[in-house]
């Protein structure tokens, strides 16, 4: 039994002082480590939220390319914010008979755009509003629009993506 008494009696355990500073260690590392994943999450959500409006004016930009290899003719409007084009009845997207399908920018909010095509959006997060640059033909050349669309989810307005195409419109007469 002294034995035993001895023994407990030699134990030593751990004082106030030294468990506080553990735990403050622990809460310092416990933070830069929260801090960092949080970061890490946004920046994961903001490159995906950037790579989908890129992915999206691709898309579009690819659709319209091909509506207006196809189109008869192109009307734009004098502020460069939409054309109206007209596709005959051979092409896949007019539906066997002649059409008039206007492709048109609408304000969201301050500096925020979207590309629409006969009013339903195809690309979101554009920063102007005027995408479009029309040429008509001239002698020995076709028509052509120049789709210009700035790109930029973020609210920062500094990383700009720019997406432009020059399409030639295939079906226009030459003078």
């Amino acid at each position: 039994m002294t034995r035993l008494r001895r023994l407990l009696a030699s134990e030593r355990g751990y004082t106030l002082i030294e468990l506080v500073q553990v735990a403050a260690i622990l809460s310092v590392v416990l933070t830069g480590l929260t801090v960092l994943f949080v970061q890490a999450t946004n920046a994961e959500f903001q490159m995906n939220e950037r790579f989908q409006a890129q992915q999206s004016a691709r898309v579009a930009v690819d659709r319209m390319r091909r509506e207006l290899h196809c189109a008869s003719a192109i009307t734009p409007t004098g502020s460069a914010a939409s054309i109206t084009v007209t596709l005959p009845a051979q092409c896949p997207t007019s539906g066997g008979s002649q059409v008039n399908i206007v492709y048109d920018t609408a304000l969201v909010s301050a500096n925020r755009y979207r590309l629409r095509r006969a009013g339903v959006m195809v690309a979101d997060y554009i920063t102007t509003g005027t995408v479009f640059d029309y040429t008509a033909p001239q002698t020995g050349k076709l028509g052509t629009v120049r789709v210009e669309l700035p790109v930029d989810p973020s609210d920062a307005k500094n990383h700009v993506w720019r997406l432009v195409a020059d399409i030639v419109l295939r079906n226009t007469t030459r003078l």
